[in-house]
């Protein structure tokens, strides 16, 4: 993906990478910038950002970026020429193998960085994670003691799924409402991979997937690596407006609607009974396939009810794939998620899932088994506990950032919050120098209608909380007032 001459974007791929690190900004810069150059994200001959624009989007001052370019072009790796800007240099190429590519990174590249890089001095607010459930050591090694023989002898390979499991998971969902046979069920490594596969069966390049706007960053790389078009449609209280996706279907025909009825993310919505059955029925009438992920299903049985998944809703010759995970309500290191859809689209997904690993991990399927009739209990019990976070964290940022604005949302585990008159992705630059790293609006929505948004996870420790709605409060401070950082002296 060429990054070229878009500050933002650059800003997004190396501002998590100049924190906490020894020597002058400006050499941190350098060294960043020089660690792209060359590969798929600034190629040669591409332009950089103007000194400015990227100062801005750093929230640093020019100065930083100007010795930073200086620092480039004195290493060869980039030249100037009047009215031309900052370019990479052809020579900045050489001694690069062709097969030398740094992975392409998009949207999800602020959560994910995190997660592969591991937890440090910085707070990282990019995701939102709970230790495993208690419940998950006693069936662990009761599973060791008693199914472990029986599971060893077996082949191992089950693309569709264990039996056990796929008959759990059609219960769970005949329970919520929507009546299921163990037939119409195929078990993926996680609600990601159910993504993926549904993506790779329907997508082809230049097809169009209509989403909600905003929505899961992860979406948009998917979505993109396929070649598909991503088309946005707004929320209201109740869901996405029926109004607007009907618009979207008329216009772009697009090939597959993707939405997460149950607790949205970034903003925590449940969808009404009433706009599911909207929703069934226009995509039934314009042809296209849904894909509902039901992976935030965490409830507290004192909150509102969960209505059926969207596919109870859905009218005779509608095509809906309903995905679901415990990797949220039981711990994220059980990659366990599945894709529940009619006795033919199963059979095509498995095949694609046997294409993609034989199957997922046996010994994490039994224990999902073993788990599955408790699901009810567990999420409740999440969600408890998630109610009580969310409280608290309303109450540090009433306190201490009385001018941000937030809706308390139904479930899920983050707050989606607006900043006044600010970009988020500015802010967040500056978060991350006060060492808390948060994901701003823009990577859920990049036609920039919520760059003044920041989603803001709840799922940590009080302590936690406080000290990161400190920092946070530190650095608004210091923007509002202060604007961007001085320059680091040159050293």
């Amino acid at each position: 993906m060429d990054r070229s001459g878009d500050p933002a974007a650059l800003a997004d791929l190396i501002g998590h990478r100049l924190s906490g690190r020894v020597g002058g900004l400006y050499r941190r810069l350098a060294d960043e910038i020089a660690a792209l150059i060359g590969s798929t994200e600034l190629p040669v001959g591409a332009r950089l950002p103007a000194e400015r624009r990227l100062a801005e989007s750093l929230a640093i001052s020019r100065s930083t970026v100007v010795a930073a370019y200086d620092e480039l072009r004195a290493r060869g790796l980039v030249e100037s020429r009047r009215g031309s800007g900052t370019t990479v240099a052809r020579s900045a190429g050489r001694g690069r193998s062709r097969a030398d590519k740094r992975m392409p990174t998009g949207y999800g590249e602020s959560l994910f960085h995190r997660i592969a890089v591991g937890p440090g001095e910085v707070i990282s607010l990019t995701y939102a994670v709970d230790p495993g459930m208690p419940e998950l050591t006693e069936e662990l090694i009761d599973l060791a003691s008693t199914d472990l023989p029986a599971l060893l002898g077996d082949v191992g390979y089950h693309p569709r799924g264990l039996l056990v499991l796929r008959e759990r998971i059609a219960d769970h969902f005949t329970e919520s409402g929507l009546p299921t046979s163990p037939d119409e069920i195929v078990v993926t490594t996680g609600a990601h991979q159910a993504i993926a596969l549904v993506t790779q069966m329907y997508l082809r390049s230049g097809a169009a997937v209509a989403i909600e706007q905003p929505s899961w960053p992860g979406c948009f790389d998917l979505f993109g690596a396929a070649g598909g078009r991503v088309v946005g449609v707004p929320l209201d209280d109740a869901g996405i407006r029926p109004d607007l996706l009907a618009a979207a279907f008329a216009e772009h025909q697009p090939a597959m609607l993707f939405v997460m009825p149950t607790f949205h993310n970034p903003t925590g919505l449940l969808m009404s009974a009433a706009r599911r059955r909207q929703v069934a029925e226009l995509a039934a009438r314009y042809g296209v396939v849904v894909v509902e992920d039901n992976a935030y299903s965490a409830w507290d049985p004192a909150g509102p009810a969960i209505p059926p998944p969207l596919a109870a809703y859905a009218p005779d010759g509608a095509e809906v794939l309903s995905i679901g995970s415990v990797s949220k309500a039981v711990w994220g290191g059980l990659r366990i998620g599945w894709i529940r859809a009619s006795r033919p689209l199963a059979e095509r997904l498995a095949r694609h899932k046997a294409l993609a690993d034989l199957g997922s991990p046996v010994i994490d399927q039994a224990l999902t088994a073993r788990l599955l009739p408790r699901l009810g209990e567990l999420t409740a019990a999440r969600a408890r506990t998630a109610t009580v976070r969310k409280k608290l964290m309303g109450q540090l940022l009433t306190e201490r950032l009385p001018d941000w604005e937030w809706s308390v949302p139904t479930g899920g585990s983050a707050l989606w919050i607006r900043l006044p008159e600010t970009d988020a992705r500015v802010f967040a630059q500056v978060a991350l120098r006060h060492g808390v790293e948060v994901v701003a609006g823009h990577a859920m929505d990049p036609t920039g209608d919520h760059d003044d948004y920041l989603r803001v996870p709840f799922a940590y420790s009080e302590q936690v909380l406080d000290d990161a709605v400190n920092r946070l409060a530190r650095a608004w401070q210091e923007l509002r007032r202060h604007g961007p950082a001085p320059a680091v002296p040159l050293v």
